[in-house]
């Protein structure tokens, strides 16, 4: 009877203990941390990527320094022949006015013992239509009057533009950087030495052109 009382008795359900429990917690936390820690971009840091791009940009910066370095260098070394060609052009071209007025001082000394006296000079309109009488007393180097050589052994080009005042008050010619060739850069094609105008000149005697 007991026997047949307990096979019919069903057993109660064990509760869980607390260790039971506290080991199903910890599997189900070390479960939740794992696929936590599995998963894309879990603890990842929004700055993570910053010391990629720093190195990036200190890599670019290291690389346009030594290129902008290189273009200065080279604008450097193409300025400055360029700079001593403008510098030596300068010096030829003082040079060779520094010569040319000896030749006209020479001239004008020359030209005082052959007794042949400095006249009055005109200029010349560019269009060649009207001429101005100026304040220069010299000798005309062309025979179209276009130079000349002043008393004062100034270099003068005598043509200048029309002027509706200049018929009344005269034209003002300032002295002009002599060249050792006349006529050079003109762009008229008519080209002839310093010398060799100014030798023709003291040859030609008063009477000129």
């Amino acid at each position: 009877m007991d026997a047949d009382d307990d096979r019919a008795t069903p057993h109660a359900p064990r509760r869980p203990t607390a260790a039971s429990r506290s080991g199903g917690a910890s599997e189900s936390g070390a479960i939740s941390r794992s696929t936590a820690a599995s998963a894309p971009g879990a603890g990842s840091r929004p700055g993570a990527v910053k010391p990629a791009a720093g190195q990036a940009a200190t890599t670019a910066g290291h690389a346009a320094k030594p290129a902008a370095g290189h273009a200065a260098t080279t604008a450097g070394h193409a300025a400055t022949p360029a700079a001593g060609h403008a510098a030596a052009l300068e010096a030829g071209r003082a040079a060779e006015a520094k010569e040319a007025g000896a030749l006209l001082a020479d001239f004008v000394r020359r030209a005082a013992g052959k007794g042949l006296p400095p006249g009055p000079l005109r200029a010349t309109s560019y269009d060649g239509r009207s001429t101005y009488r100026t304040t220069l007393h010299g000798w005309y180097l062309k025979k179209n009057r276009s130079v000349a050589v002043g008393a004062d052994g100034g270099y003068y080009v005598l043509t200048v533009p029309s002027s509706l005042r200049a018929r009344f008050s005269g034209a003002d010619v300032p002295p002009s950087t002599p060249r050792l060739v006349v006529g050079a850069g003109g762009g008229d094609g008519e080209t002839i030495p310093l010398a060799l105008l100014l030798e023709r000149r003291l040859e030609a005697g008063a009477v000129w052109p």
